[in-house]
């Protein structure tokens, strides 16, 4: 299985409604089209031999492989090093100028000879639907057309192509200083070819590409320690969100394993309410305001649809245009990344009752005075029934925020969450004199917080328990300072945090609970989760340990990949495992960021 790049050895290239991975060997192998969430095109991670990739690189290339970002954007510039020259390919995906929905996604390859004879080889084999359609090959001798059900993609080359069966090739020897570009366009099933590539207009669309992404970089009003990191976490959140809707993703893969040859294998590319709630908020904090501002009104118009199962408000997930149906299925010609199978495409969690989602929503939200969140009289009514909807149904067990399937609990994270929700709800309309049923939401608000430190509390481990009954520790809970639930410093929160550290903390990293204690209906093992680890950064701020946190926040810089990604967890090795990029991470470390620096400062002060 070790034809399978680690799942880290990639950059994100995107153009706000798609996105693809490219590997530091030049092969582009996952994207999927016309969103997110369509069928893959390109596919290899899951399937080496038959999911379909783009190779584009040098031949010979026995000598160093660097992948890097150019500055503050999101093309990504891969160098192959060898003893007869050094070679290159840059990778982007043009940004589309407008926010409606397309068919049409470009995916461009510039090939350049930077010192030195290099020869390079190109090998475009897409496997349509999933790698369950077949296509027809139609070839000139610079344009290749592939035919397939509902889809059509081109591929148009400065150099000439030759047939491989259904797929194409193509070798060219380059010398110092010159370049060639391949350009792969998908579109609708009569989609007619797109205008030749040529050099000029690349390189135009190039620059345009790289001002694009470092003008609104400098939009950010973050200007702190670890800005370089900050700013990358930034963009890997944009290139996540879906621009048409405004909608983020959780990450831009499928079927990645959270323990390889495990069964936890996920489709992430999904608007989680939890994730896309805290994924704006984090940033706004950098001065996003925009993609703020556009998440919160697809929250208001799914709240106002009123499309969650059994009468509730909202479901957990949605298609980033708001279809509420992600019906599950298993990929079973896939053998999934180094055998980790099944692969799975939908997501069956949509249908589980996770009420911490009214929390995370609310807590996005109470920055309202920034994004306008002051909604007109219909949005805030629609809000106002899910708070009172909220009011009778907060006592209830859930699946909780990581989804188990093996039954439901009182989880105490999702009672601390609708405490915040209350909390945020009632300052919301305080502050802008809105209509709200106050009383029954402070009555609400209180008695969970009493329930919570009665039942959730557990005397023998002094801490937060994962839920009411159980002595299992949950990082969730790390997040209970930053909401305000408990204050950072407080005696209750200290012996939490350290009971954390003793059970959950392993050299710095965090697993968000033992699988072992608390079983969640899967089998096998996982690694540490990276949200938690900088979740636990910032809970570590907020209680004033400086020191640690630090420490904590710099040693995790360790385990990003080489252009500064993350993936969901880190496992026994160190690799990054889990579905890549992951939005909860970045944003996470976002987060952390922010929280950090503000104390470090704060303490200078002093």
């Amino acid at each position: 299985m070790d034809r399978y790049p680690p799942i880290a050895d990639h950059g994100l290239v995107g153009d706000l409604q798609t996105a693809a991975l490219v590997s530091s060997k030049g092969v582009v192998d996952w994207f999927a089209a016309p969103r997110f969430d369509s069928p893959s095109i390109f596919a290899a991670l899951l399937d080496h031999d038959g999911g379909g990739h783009f190779l584009l690189a040098p031949e010979q290339a026995e000598g160093a492989w660097k992948q890097l970002y150019y500055p503050d954007t999101a093309v990504v510039v891969t160098r192959f090093m060898s003893p007869d020259g050094v070679g290159e390919t840059v990778d982007f995906m043009p940004v589309h100028k407008g926010l409606t929905a397309s068919d049409r996604h470009t995916l461009v390859r510039v090939i350049r000879a930077v010192r030195g004879t290099v020869r390079f080889s190109l090998e475009c084999r897409p496997r349509f639907d999933y790698a369950r359609a077949v296509h027809r090959l139609d070839l000139t001798e610079g344009e290749a057309t592939f035919r397939a059900p509902g889809t059509t993609a081109f591929l148009q080359t400065t150099f000439p192509l030759e047939r491989d069966g259904q797929d194409v090739r193509a070798s060219i020897t380059l010398k110092a200083g010159e370049a060639q570009a391949a350009v792969f366009t998908t579109g609708g099933e009569d989609s007619a070819a797109p205008p030749p590539p040529n050099a000029d207009t690349i390189t135009e669309e190039l620059w345009e590409q790289i001002d694009y992404w470092q003008k609104w970089v400098r939009t950010s009003r973050y200007h702190g320690r670890w800005a370089e990191m900050v700013y990358r976490s930034a963009i890997t959140l944009k290139l996540l969100t879906y621009a048409p809707s405004g909608a983020p993703v959780a990450a831009a893969t499928m079927g990645l394993p959270e323990q390889v040859g495990g069964e936890r294998n996920w489709d992430y590319r999904y608007t989680w309410v939890r994730d896309g709630s805290l994924s704006v908020r984090a940033l706004l904090d950098l001065g996003f305001v925009e993609e703020a501002t556009r998440f919160t009104h697809w929250l208001g118009d799914r709240l106002r649809a009123h499309e969650g199962p059994d009468g509730e408000p909202l479901q957990i997930m949605y298609r980033v245009d708001g279809d509420p149906h992600l019906t599950e299925e298993i990929l079973a010609h896939l053998e999934g990344y180094r055998g980790s199978y099944p692969v799975r495409a939908g997501n069956a969690a949509m249908d589980q009752l996770q009420l911490d989602i009214y929390g995370e929503a609310l807590y996005a939200l109470s920055e309202g005075q920034a994004v306008a969140v002051q909604a007109d009289y219909q949005s805030w009514k629609a809000l106002a029934r899910t708070l009172d909807w909220l009011a009778g149904s907060w006592d209830r067990p859930d699946e909780g925020i990581w989804e188990t399937r093996g039954g439901r609990q009182d989880f105490t994270y999702s009672r601390v969450m609708c405490w915040a929700a209350f909390d945020r709800a009632l300052k919301i309309a305080a502050e802008f004199s809105r209509p709200a049923d106050t009383a029954l939401w402070t009555k609400a608000r209180n008695d969970i917080l009493e329930q919570v430190m009665e039942r959730g509390w557990s005397d023998k481990e002094q801490s937060l328990v994962q839920h009411y009954g159980s002595q299992v520790l949950d990082a969730s809970l790390l997040l209970v300072p930053r909401v305000g639930f408990l204050a950072p410093r407080s005696t209750s929160w200290l012996s939490t945090l350290d009971a954390m550290d003793r059970v959950l903390v392993s050299d710095s990293l965090v697993y968000r609970y033992d699988p072992a204690a608390s079983p969640d209906g899967l089998r096998g093992s996982e690694g540490t989760f990276s949200l938690c680890t900088f979740l636990y950064v910032d809970a570590l701020a907020r209680a004033g340990r400086l020191p640690k946190a630090r420490y904590t926040f710099e040693k995790m810089h360790t385990y990003a990949n080489h252009v500064g990604l993350f993936a969901e967890e880190i496992g026994p090795s160190g690799e990054q495992l889990g579905n890549f990029p992951q939005a909860f991470t970045h944003l996470s470390l976002i987060m952390a960021a922010t929280t950090l620096n503000d104390a470090l400062d704060a303490a200078l002060q002093r």
